[in-house]
């Protein structure tokens, strides 16, 4: 049996390892919640404002959003000045009293816009001078924070609006209104794209087979050796030019007749320059005006003669216009021709000879 010394031993070192224990399952707490304003030195703010807004103790304090601290307590201040009716206590790390002008402003703010998660703003000042432990920070007004709220409130308004009208066109969707609809519940549109995806298939299968131009095209190598061999033509041809071969490759590569068609386009210049300047009998037909006027003076004559031959006078205009002379040309052609008959008939009527012995 165990004497008293080593049971009072014993339960002395259980009593410490559970004092232990429990100091490392209070750390581990601190660590898990991330309050690690215990390791810290602390200071007391104050604040008044005229309307809590919904904050409440343990709150987070940030200065310019970097967490500075929590709110111990809200609670009325007793105060009848309007501005001052509530009060809130602050508890802010020691080391960030340097980070807090004394023009600081403290306002509640929230994490979104329903305003479920509220803290307390503060809005650094820039005067040089920090605020003290136990200082009271200006406020502002929640009038602010509540016209964001409402803004909120706004913005779910909105949602709720947008969400009823995506409602009621998944509801005729589902009926099957409009276009989307019919793709969904009609099955005449479902049929005529099966009907649509066949023939894309048959297609597809007839291009993939020999059968008709484009299958042709896509299958069979005699169209691919044809253009292949077109292709070795084109590219004899090139180097045949590059080589300077046929009358292609001499205009290509041949300098003399370069010079050749260089030479004649100057002589052609040389011919237009002496053109322009009334040279040669071309140049005068260009620029003179005396063959002009000859001209012009024998088409007036020409004019007064076909006048003249127009209105019967001279022969040829009797010619034309004279009937008497075409009877009297066509009767002569008519017993000319009669006589002519008559020779025919009888030549010896006409070669009778007659010999005299004197």
């Amino acid at each position: 049996m165990p004497s008293k010394g080593k049971v009072g031993m014993a339960q002395f070192k259980v009593g410490i390892l559970g004092i232990v224990a429990l100091a490392c399952v209070t750390l581990l707490i601190f660590l898990l919640t991330g309050n690690t304003q215990f390791f810290k030195s602390l200071v007391d703010l104050h604040v008044y404002t005229s309307d809590a807004a919904g904050l409440t103790s343990g709150a987070p304090v940030r200065i310019n959003g970097i967490q500075a601290g929590s709110v111990k307590t809200v609670e009325l201040s007793g105060e009848t000045n309007p501005a001052r009716t509530i009060k809130v206590d602050l508890a802010v790390d020691k080391d960030m009293l340097k980070q807090i002008p004394v023009d600081s402003i403290a306002s509640i703010a929230s994490d979104n816009l329903l305003g479920s998660s509220k803290f307390l703003q503060i809005t650094k000042g820039t005067r040089p001078e920090t605020v003290q432990a136990g200082a009271t920070l200006k406020s502002a007004g929640t009038q602010q924070f509540d016209a964001l709220v409402q803004q909120g409130f706004g913005v779910l308004d909105s949602l709720q609006a947008i969400l009823a009208k995506v409602t009621d066109i998944v509801n005729s969707i589902e009926v099957g209104k409009g276009t989307i609809g019919k793709l969904l519940v009609d099955d005449t549109l479902y049929n005529s794209l099966q009907s649509t995806v066949t023939q894309v298939q048959l297609l597809a299968t007839t291009l993939n087979s020999k059968n008709g131009t484009i299958g042709r095209l896509v299958n069979d190598t005699e169209v691919y050796d044809q253009a292949e061999s077109v292709i070795t033509r084109l590219d004899a041809i090139t180097q045949q030019l590059q080589q300077g071969q046929g009358t292609a490759g001499l205009l290509l590569k041949d300098r003399k007749l370069y010079d050749s068609v260089n030479k004649s386009v100057d002589q052609l210049n040389t011919i237009l320059a002496n053109l322009n300047a009334g040279k040669g009998t071309a140049g005068e037909l260009l620029h003179d005006d005396k063959l002009a006027r000859q001209m012009s003076a024998t088409l007036g004559k020409i004019d007064t003669t076909l006048d003249k031959v127009n209105s019967g006078e001279g022969t040829i205009g009797q010619l034309l216009v004279n009937p008497q002379l075409y009877d009297s040309a066509t009767g002569t052609t008519r017993e000319l021709h009669e006589l002519l008959k008559d020779f025919r008939a009888n030549p010896k009527k006409f070669l009778s000879i007659k010999l005299h012995i004197f």
